[in-house]
This record gives structure tokens, sequence and C-alpha cells, in this order.
């Protein structure tokens, strides 16, 4: 074994941990840069090139990586994130942030699980809000949202620009222009809103909008969108506390499936 590999694994990044959507190099940037240097030093010796360190989904895209599922990328501070790749849709090349597909993850949570990120990646997830202001504050971004109804129809929105802020802003939204999708716009009337949990209050409501309507999102007073309310399959009764899109099927419609995603433009 060259000295050049022992090197390497004495400084290699930790793997996936089961029932975590990511785990955190060692916190010091000079440690990144070393690793980098020394992959580029001995990629003949060890066949690793300084290329494969990734840090986004279309970056794996254009490498050749056309099945879409979960990937190890790296964000601009040395953290290791697996992240579930979308290849197929619109060109591929999308991370996905979000996921509701049967309602098995609670997404009525802290402000806390929120920052971290919490789910599975067999089913439903939110990758963590510090997680969502790395990835778009690397580079600009693009915003997809895709829903799915109980009758199997397909419906998206589409948005020019997509960013979120650090937790010091309340993970603030700052959003592009509506550019294309059959759901319609139900996202802009949020933009420039912090996060709001049940346990933080960052809307413009006199109440709390996560309490009130039972989800965690960038609530105006209150929303035309809350896709991390609670999953009640399809038409429900309740006030506008479900999956809801407001110009996709209103107030009082909880989409079966859903996923958003954001792609570097």
């Amino acid at each position: 074994v060259s000295e050049a590999t022992i090197e390497l694994r004495k400084m290699s990044l930790p793997a996936f941990s089961p029932g975590n959507l990511s785990t955190s190099s060692p916190s010091c940037p000079d440690i990144c840069i070393s690793v980098e240097i020394l992959l580029w030093r001995y990629e003949n010796n060890i066949g690793i090139r300084v290329q494969d360190w990734t840090v986004n989904c279309k970056e794996l895209l254009g490498r050749g990586n056309t099945l879409s599922g979960w990937y190890t990328i790296y964000l601009s501070d040395c953290k290791s994130l697996t992240v579930l790749c979308d290849m197929n849709t619109d060109g591929g090349g999308w991370t996905i942030f979000q996921r509701r597909v049967d309602g098995s993850v609670n997404f009525f949570r802290s402000w806390a699980a929120y920052k971290k990120g919490f789910g599975s990646r067999l089913g439903e997830f939110w990758l963590g809000n510090d997680n969502l202001h790395l990835l778009t504050a690397q580079d600009d971004s693009e915003l997809r949202v895709d829903l799915q109804d109980f009758d199997h129809n397909h419906h998206f929105a589409k948005y020019r620009f997509f960013q979120v802020a650090g937790e010091t802003e309340n993970y603030r939204l700052s959003l592009g222009a509506f550019v294309d999708g059959n759901a319609g716009d139900s996202l802009m009337y949020h933009n420039h809103f912090g996060f709001t949990t049940r346990d933080r209050d960052n809307d413009a409501y006199e109440g709390n909008c996560a309490v009130t309507y039972q989800g965690a999102w960038w609530y105006n007073d209150c929303h035309l969108s809350n896709l991390n309310g609670q999953y009640l399959r399809g038409p429900h009764e309740s006030p506008a506390d479900g999956i809801n899109w407001k110009t996709g099927h209103g107030d009082n419609y909880s989409y079966k499936v859903c996923e958003m995603k954001l792609r570097p433009t």
C-alpha cells in the first residue's frame, strides 16, 4: 500500500449513516482542501480523480451518471451530503430536497428538525434547511415542484431562481419568476418570507400559520401552498392543512405525491 493511500485513508470522509440524511466531514476547510490536493497529486497511483469531488446532481449527470438514485455530494463547507438525484425529469440533474409519497413520515415538526433534516431514504424526507442554504448559496439554482393527484394526473410548477438564506435570516425564501407549469403559481406569494415551524413564528399572521395549518413553510399570511402539511389523501374538509397547492386543486385537496427539487442554472 502506498504512502499516499495510507494518508488518504486517514483523511477520508465518513460514510452515510442510516437514519441520517447527511454526515459531516472534518470541520476545518483546510482538511477539505488538503484532500483535494492529495487526490490530485496521487490520482494515477490510487485511481481517484479530483473531479469526483462532486457538488450537485447536475455535475453527476454530466459525468455520465444517468440513473436516478442516491448519491454523495460535497458542499462548500467540506460537508458530505447524501442526496436523491432525479436524472430523468425535464433534462435531469435535479436534487430532490422534499418528498411526500404515502404519509409515512410526520412533517409537523420543530425548527430544529427542519434545520437538520429528517425522514427516510426509502420514502419521505426533508433534506434540511441548513443543507438547502448551502446548496443554493454555492450556485444560482432553479426550482421545480412536481405533484401527482390520486387520479394519477401530474402537475408541475417551475421557477427561474430559488435560494434559501441562512438560519440567522430565518431561512428566508428568495424566488425568481414563475416560468412554466400546469400547476400554476402558488409560491410567489411566499417570496421573501422566513421559514415558520410550530415552535418558531416568522410569518405575517397574528397567530402561527404552522400551527393553524399543521405544517412548516415560508408562510405569509398564511399560504397559497402548504407542501409540508398533513397527508390527507385527496379532498378534505379541514381548512387548507393538507399538501395543498391552491392554483392546482385548491385549498381543500391534498396531493398524493409531491417532490420539490433544485438544479443549478
